[in-house]
């Protein structure tokens, strides 16, 4: 399974990766919390959550906000729990997106940041977000975007070299695997920075 070569590669990768990919994490995850409005009293999910710069970022803003953040990678997890570890209204559980250990319409948002990409089972991974959020919530997924000339040459690199990596997206396949999941596209666009990253975002709300 997918996953295990996941948790293989970040628990390797987790003491240098946010000091390794400082400029794109800073980038991407500020594009991302500018992108969509949460409210402070929202719980969050934040899926595939690596060392939890997005909590720091969500945490700035309104240090009371409430957050779960879920990862397969343990060594991921612990970087995070350090970083927030006198937070006591966040938690962070390891968990794969296909099986979130959580009760239906839980929370208020869900976030997936620079993650789809690795996700065998798309389709079952968004069906289980969308279990988890209440029917008035939101999830808003943000990824690389293989509209871009450039990354789909970085998607067939990583294909034959990344043992973690599975394949990007166009902005037209996201939306699909989005729509076929009941869920309502509310927003969308597409962006990049520097000369390789192009990325894309949605939010997007259950049709229940």
């Amino acid at each position: 399974m997918n996953e295990v070569k996941i948790q293989r590669e970040y628990d390797r990768l987790a003491n240098t990766y946010d000091l390794r990919w400082r400029s794109y994490i800073i980038n991407t995850l500020t594009f991302l919390y500018n992108w969509d409005k949460i409210q402070p009293q929202a719980r969050i999910l934040d899926v595939a959550c690596g060392t939890g710069e997005f909590e720091r970022l969500l945490l700035a803003k309104n240090p009371t906000q409430k957050i779960v953040g879920i990862d397969i990678s343990e060594k991921m997890l612990d970087l995070a729990r350090k970083k927030f570890d006198t937070f006591s209204n966040v938690e962070f559980k390891q968990a794969s997106v296909h099986s979130l250990p959580f009760d239906s319409h839980y929370f208020d948002v869900v976030v997936c940041a620079n993650s789809f990409h690795f996700f065998d089972k798309p389709q079952l991974a968004l069906e289980e977000m969308k279990r988890v959020v209440k029917p008035n919530g939101k999830v808003i997924i943000l990824d690389w975007n293989k509209d871009y000339f450039i990354c789909r040459i970085c998607d067939l690199f990583l294909q034959l070299f990344d043992p973690a990596h599975q394949q990007c997206y166009t902005q037209a396949e996201l939306n699909q695997f989005l729509v076929s999941a009941k869920f309502k596209l509310h927003g969308a666009t597409k962006f990049r920075f520097g000369v390789i990253w192009g990325m894309m975002v949605v939010t997007a709300i259950p049709n229940n």
